[in-house]
Parts: C-alpha cells; structure tokens; sequence
C-alpha cells in the first residue's frame, strides 16, 4: 500500500527526524491561509507540492497546461494562484501515464535553503533476506540514474533484523555521505530515526530523496528530510489499523480496490487479452508468452494459491468490468490449489456472468482430471490447452479473429 508524501513524514516526524514545516491543504483557500501561517512564522520560501501516487511531480504537466507540480512561492497570494491551477486538474508526470493523476491534496511548506543533497532509502535486500540501507551524495536525481551513471556513488550496509541498525553502522554511512563535526551526530540520530520508520511500519521501502543539509533561520546546519516516499508491505496492514486509516481509495484504480475486497491481487494494463493465473510468478510468465506470440496482456490477476469458487466467480466479474478485454486465458498449476476447485469456480463464473468472450484454459497439476471433467461436462464453450504456449497462441489467435 502506498501513501502521501506527507504522511509520510508525520511517520518520520514522530521517530525524531526533522521534516519542513507546513500541513496538508485541500483547498486554495486552505493554502493560502497556511501560506500566511508560515511567513509570518518567519519563513521567506514557500513550497506547493501536489499530492498523487508518483514521482516526477515537479517535471510534470497539468492537462490544462499549467507546469509542475511542485513550485516555490515567496506571497500567499502566489500560493493561493498556484494551489487553484493544481488541485481538482489532472497531472501528468513520467510515472503516472499519459492519463496522470488528479490533484486532491497538496503540501504547503517551508522551502529551506539547501546546501547539500543527498539519497537515502531502506528496503528489503531479497539476497540476503535482511533490510538494507542504501544512501548516495548524489541527491535529488532519479537512483536508476546515478545507479547507470556513477554507481560506486550508491553504497549499502545491510542490517541484522535481530538487532537493529547499530550506532556504528549509522556513523559509517554518516561519514560515507562526507557528513563532518556535529552532522555525523545528527546523521546517526536521523539514520536511526528513518530506519524505525521503515521496521516499525512494516514498510516495504521509505524513501528520502533529498536528504538535505539545511540552514535554518538561526543559522544552524541540520539535516532535513525535504521529501519522502513509502510503500507499506500490504501482508503485514492487520497489524496497523492507524496505518491502513491512511489509505487513499480516490489514488487507487476502481478495479484494483474491488480486486483487493476478494484477496485477488490485480492490475489492470493495457492490453485485450486478460489473465487469470495462480501464483505471482506464473501470471508474469502468462503475461509474457502472451507478448511473446504477439498479443498483450489486460492484466495481471494473481488469485493465490488457495483461492476458493468464491474468489475465482469475482475474478471474472471483475475482469469483465475492463471494455478492452476481448478473451480470457485462464492458466492454473494447481499445487496446493486444487484444479477441481477452480473447474467449478469457472463454470459457476461463466453462467453468472453470461460470459460471450473466447475462454482459454490450461489446467495442470493437483486433482486436474476432475477438473478437466468438470469443464467438459458443463456444456460450456470453453477452450482448453495443453500447454502454456499453447493456451497463450489460442488466445492470442482467438482475439485477433483468426
């Protein structure tokens, strides 16, 4: 599950790393009245930042025309000006798709001065099975980026589950960002506060990029975390009902909310030919042979490997929602899963939603010939394969009308 940038650092914030000063607005009214808050609180800069599930907001475009979605401001007139072109219009940014986003929500805040920036994240290192934390001088750029272009500037030290991240390791990559004097102190305080974060929300990743070494309006230098990026492990939600309170519904697809009512992990893409697949591996290696004989997948649907004829009857239903899907495949192993059981969703499926679509299916593996018997006996107009390149060519075939 992802969140805002700005819950984001209330996480961080309430572990002791030090965040801009600002709030959450979700009018321009709202903006201006923060705007005014602020500089009379001293500060001179103020930064707008629109609130959507993707990067690259600040090189993004609105629909309307309007540039950026993240602009600096020195009046709460400006502000006000600025947070009335952002929200209710759609932005588009590098990740978002030519469809963008659409601006509900927006963070007014002080814009520090910067003197340095740096990359920081912690996430899980599938190797080694132990959270990592990864850090950079380069700040501010994308990591893909300086990962290509200068990666001996991207340094790790992994961190022992059981125990933490120790003081020792948090001075070592304090003193690898080139920190001095009093910033090594702050940087551990702040690397340990941010690695509380990422463990104690059972995040999936938290990302900070820029890090930044600010001045502030007493001429100090500390350490600041100016934006902030976090995905939380969804398995893991059960444990945090403040967390799953977070949750944004208006930022996610209607389809992928309705999917997640049912436990079925689904994606929606752009394709016609739609999948229906036990197991997160195989439905990527569906969604590939689909490509790979020349068809395109509409979606990645996972329904586990337990899923029940419950699970498999809304899967179909919602499959069914996208107009773009003009067949079906539908490709089970069954190895804790029993095929039968997914024989019998299938049908039940098909005669609930009056299915007219080319219907595809490849079963294999546990209690498959009474599944195979299920599908041939129900009368239906199935299609069945032998094989997945087998299932992915006739489906391929059949939308494509040959």
């Amino acid at each position: 599950m992802n969140i805002h940038e700005f819950q984001a650092k209330e996480l961080l914030a309430q572990r002791g790393v030090l965040i801009p000063s600002g709030r959450v607005c979700c009018t321009p009214e709202e903006a201006r009245a923060t705007a005014e808050t602020l500089l009379a609180a001293g500060e001179t800069l103020l930064a707008v930042k629109a609130q959507i599930y993707a990067g690259g907001r600040g090189k993004g475009t609105f629909t309307t025309g309007y540039q950026g979605g993240v602009k600096l401001f020195r009046t709460a007139t400006e502000v006000y000006e600025g947070a009335k072109a952002m929200l209710g219009n759609v932005l588009v940014t590098k990740q978002t798709g030519p469809e963008g986003r659409r601006v509900r929500k927006l963070i007014v805040a002080g814009a520090p001065e910067i003197e340095k920036e740096f990359y920081l994240a912690v996430l899980l290192d599938r190797v080694s099975s132990r959270p990592v934390v990864m850090a950079s001088t380069e700040g501010g750029m994308d990591i893909e980026e300086v990962a290509t272009r200068t990666p001996e500037k991207i340094f790790k030290e992994l961190v022992d589950p059981a125990l933490g991240l120790m003081p020792y390791q948090a001075r070592k990559i304090a003193q690898g960002l080139g920190l001095k004097g009093e910033l090594i102190s702050l940087g551990v305080r702040l690397l340990t506060g941010v690695y509380r974060t990422w463990w104690e929300c059972d995040a999936s990743l938290l990302e900070i990029n820029p890090l930044c070494i600010v001045r502030t309006r007493q001429n100090q230098r500390v350490l600041m975390a100016v934006d902030a990026k976090m995905a939380l492990d969804d398995n893991a939600l059960y444990r945090h009902s403040d967390l799953q309170a977070m949750r944004d519904l208006e930022e996610e697809a209607p389809l992928e909310i309705e999917a997640s009512k049912f436990s079925l992990n689904y994606i929606k893409l752009d394709g016609s030919i739609a999948c229906l697949v036990n197991g997160a591996g195989l439905a990527m290696a569906t969604m590939d042979i689909i490509q790979h004989f020349g068809g395109r997948p509409a979606n990645f649907l996972d329904v586990g490997g337990g899923a029940t004829k419950e699970q498999v009857t809304a899967a179909f239903g919602i499959i069914l929602q996208d107009p773009n899907v003009k067949g079906i495949l539908v490709n089970i192993f069954g190895g804790i899963m029993d095929c039968n059981v997914i024989a019998t969703g299938i049908v039940a499926a098909v005669r609930t939603t009056g299915l007219k679509l080319p219907l595809i299916i490849r079963l294999e593996g546990n209690n498959v010939e009474a599944g195979k018997k299920t599908l041939e006996e129900s009368g239906l107009d199935l299609a069945s394969a032998t094989s997945m390149a087998d299932a992915a060519k006739k489906a391929v075939m059949a939308v494509s009308g040959s």
